[in-house]
Parts: C-alpha cells; sequence; structure tokens
C-alpha cells in the first residue's frame, strides 16, 4: 500500500509493509512480513502516533506529506513505545520538522536520550493526562511492560479510537487489506497469538492489568495496533483473545514436539498421538523440533491445554533443540497445562532427567507414566507411550468445563 489510507474521521493510517525484513528482532520468522503501523491525525494540530523502521522512513514521509499537502508541519510526534521498529525515524523526523513536540512519559524521556540523544521539545505525559488538539483531546495511559516499561497507549475518546502500540498487534504484512473485515482473520489471529506468546506473553499479568485499566474507557470503537490489522468490525474480539490468553486459559488439545536424531523417538511420539487420536483427541498438532520454528511451537503450546515432550539424549544431555524450547518455555512463564515426557538413550541417560527438571520448575500438571526408552522402543515401550497418550487424553475429557475458543 503506497498511500495513505483513512482509518475513521480525522485518523490516516501512514504505516508501511516490510517484505524484507526475514526475521522480527532478529529472532522470530516473518514468512509473509510485517508492517509498521504509524497514524496521522489531523486536527487543528496535527499529531503523528508513532513512527515506522528506519529503513522505511522515505515511504512514512510521502504519506504524511500526502495528508498535509504544502505548508503544515507535524506539530506533535506521540511515542507509545521506544523499540526502533516504532521509533526508528524519529530523529530525522525532527530534523525534517524541527518545530515539533515529542510526546512520552518520564520513562520515554530516558530512552529517547540513549538511543537519539534527544532531549529538547518534549512533552512530558503522566497517566491519564490529556492533549488538547482542537476539536479533540487526546488521552494517555501507561501500561508497563506490555512489553517494555515506558509502554503507553494514545485514546481519542472522540472517535473511539484505541493507538495500542504492540498490544493486540501481530505479524503479517498488509497486502491490499488494511482493517480486520478486509483480511483473512483465521490467518492473522494466529500471527497474533504468535507475537503475543512468544514477545508479550511473558507480562500476562502485566497485560491483565492493562486489560482491566482500559475497561474504563467503555466501549471501544477501532484498535489501533503498531502491527497487523486494524480491528473496527470486531474490536472486542482481539480484547476477548488477549484477556485469555493472558489468563492462560487454553483450548482442550495437545502438542506433541518431539527429538529425534534416527526415528527411534519419533515412534515413541507416534504411539503417543495414536492413543490421543483413538480415545477422541481432534485438536492435535505435531511438531519435529529440529524442523519447526521454536515460535510456532511457542504459539501452539499457549493455545492448548496439554504437552508431549519427547526427546533423545544427546552427548549426555538433551537433544539441544529441545533444550532451547524449554528455555522458551521457562522464559514465558506458562502454566495450568497438562505435559507427559519421553526420554530416550543408548549409552548415556540425560533426556529424561532433564525433561523431569523442568517440570519442576514451571506450573506443570505432570501425568505418567514417564517414559524411559533404551535405544529403540520396543512393545513394553510403545505400550507405556500409549498409556501416557490415553492418561492425557481422559484428563483433557475432563476440561470440559473450560469454555472453548477457536480462531476461525
Amino acid at each position: 500500500m503506497t498511500q495513505a489510507i483513512n482509518v475513521t474521521r480525522g485518523i490516516h493510517w501512514v504505516g508501511v509493509n516490510d517484505h524484507q525484513t526475514d526475521l522480527f528482532e532478529s529472532l522470530w520468522p516473518l514468512p509473509r512480513g510485517v508492517t509498521y503501523n504509524s497514524y496521522l491525525i489531523d486536527d487543528e494540530k496535527t499529531v503523528l502516533v508513532d513512527t515506522v523502521k528506519s529503513p522505511f522512513m522515505t515511504d512514512l514521509l510521502d504519506k504524511i506529506r500526502e495528508i498535509l499537502g504544502p505548508g503544515r508541519g507535524l506539530d506533535y510526534l506521540v511515542i507509545n513505545h521506544m523499540e526502533p521498529d516504532h521509533s526508528g525515524a524519529v530523529k530525522i523526523l525532527k530534523s525534517i520538522f524541527p518545530e515539533m513536540k515529542i510526546v512520552g512519559n518520564a520513562k520515554t524521556k530516558d530512552l529517547l536520550e540513549s538511543f537519539y540523544s534527544l532531549t529538547d521539545d518534549l512533552v512530558i505525559m503522566k497517566d491519564g493526562d490529556l492533549l488538547d488538539i482542537g476539536s479533540r483531546k487526546l488521552q494517555f495511559f501507561m501500561v508497563p511492560m506490555v512489553h517494555w516499561p515506558e509502554t503507553m497507549v494514545t485514546w481519542d475518546a472522540s472517535t473511539k479510537t484505541l493507538f495500542s502500540c504492540d498490544a493486540f498487534g501481530g505479524f503479517g504484512a498488509l497486502d491490499g487489506g488494511l482493517f480486520d473485515d478486509e483480511v483473512d482473520m483465521n490467518y492473522y489471529e494466529g500471527e497474533i497469538l504468535r507475537y503475543f506468546s512468544n514477545i508479550v506473553g511473558r507480562y500476562s499479568p502485566q497485560v491483565q492489568k492493562a486489560i482491566e485499566k482500559l475497561k474504563g474507557l467503555g466501549d471501544i470503537g477501532i484498535i489501533a495496533p503498531s502491527h497487523g490489522p486494524i480491528h473496527r468490525k470486531h474490536p472486542g474480539r482481539i480484547i476477548e483473545l488477549y484477556d485469555r490468553w493472558s489468563r492462560h486459559e487454553t483450548e482442550c488439545g495437545a502438542v506433541i514436539v518431539f527429538g529425534s536424531m534416527y526415528g527411534n523417538t519419533q515412534k515413541t511420539a507416534d504411539a503417543v498421538a495414536r492413543a490421543m487420536a483413538e480415545e477422541g483427541i481432534e485438536n492435535m498438532v505435531y511438531h519435529d523440533i529440529s524442523r519447526s520454528h521454536v515460535s510456532f511451537i511457542v504459539r501452539d503450546i499457549w493455545r492448548y491445554k496439554a504437552l508431549v515432550l519427547a526427546s533423545c539424549t544427546y552427548n549426555t544431555m538433551l537433544f539441544p533443540p529441545m533444550n532451547e524450547l524449554l528455555d522458551h518455555l521457562l522464559n514465558k512463564k506458562m502454566k495450568n497445562r497438562f505435559l507427559g515426557l519421553v526420554g530416550s538413550y543408548s549409552w548415556s541417560k540425560g533426556a529424561l532427567e532433564a525433561l523431569q527438571a523442568f517440570a519442576s520448575k514451571g506450573g506443570w500438571d505432570l501425568i505418567g507414566p514417564q517414559v524411559e526408552v533404551k535405544s529403540a522402543p520396543g512393545p513394553e515401550d510403545l505400550a507405556a507411550c500409549w498409556q501416557l497418550g490415553k492418561n492425557i487424553a481422559e484428563k483433557l475429557k475432563s476440561c470440559d468445563y473450560l469454555e472453548k475458543f477457536t480462531l476461525d
């Protein structure tokens, strides 16, 4: 999208699509790119809400000038979040519009100086403060650790628009469609969950506090995040999903993750999965830890109630890709889930012990039997795996009290 797009009265999308970056934060794959959403409010005063990643400065500037026309400048730049994918164009914008004032909070001020050496023309806002820009007043609310300490959101009560920054945003560029009623939300909600689970999920208690604070706004008509679609048709849905995800509320399904060098450990995972299928568990996701990127695995684990980890031993320790996954899961502070374990070894044990150590550190409900296999699984090993799958299935069937929700 090469032109500015009208969002609602006096508010324009002036963001960009990035199909050049392969890894978001140099970590998370972007198979369909990502957007950097920036918004221009055209009132008696002109306000830009967040910027874009620095390589896309020219595209941003073209859209700003398209709206402002000749002779008009930017009066304010609101920085909801200082991460460089949102603030990367700040220094250049300040040089182009030297009279522009930068709106943030006390913690924004510190980061603005350390990132860009900018210390002048700052307007420091506290929680609930208002900025009068003519026919409307913008209001600012602090939502610290969603997902940086300086993060805030901007509220325009006159159009019921919430500029939510990273909250409610996700991966995926917007090619043609911009709003939730113009794009395939089945895809984007999956990418919103991948964004949430890998980047924001660790701070779920802070997400809950932010949601509680935003209830005081009443009906929100438009949610305008910094990544992904703008929610205008069903803004309440994305808030509901965030609420459930941050409460670790799950669907009744299972994720099976295996690490196998020569296929023997995979056979144990197959047996667990088959047992669950025969017990009527339909929602199962199967991941080869060596071939699925950890961000997609974490997303699916966040969604479903049960997790099975089956790993071989490698040089007396846990298979390295599986070990990386466990580090991510501990960092995310997941809880309220069932866990089944299978470890294998040939000449030295290690995998099952490492998996058990992981289970002891998190809020997991460990389901037995815990299976340990030497070399290739025999009939008794496979029978134990089958029993593990059956036991997990029985636990899942007892979770019918959980209100199911889907990404459909």
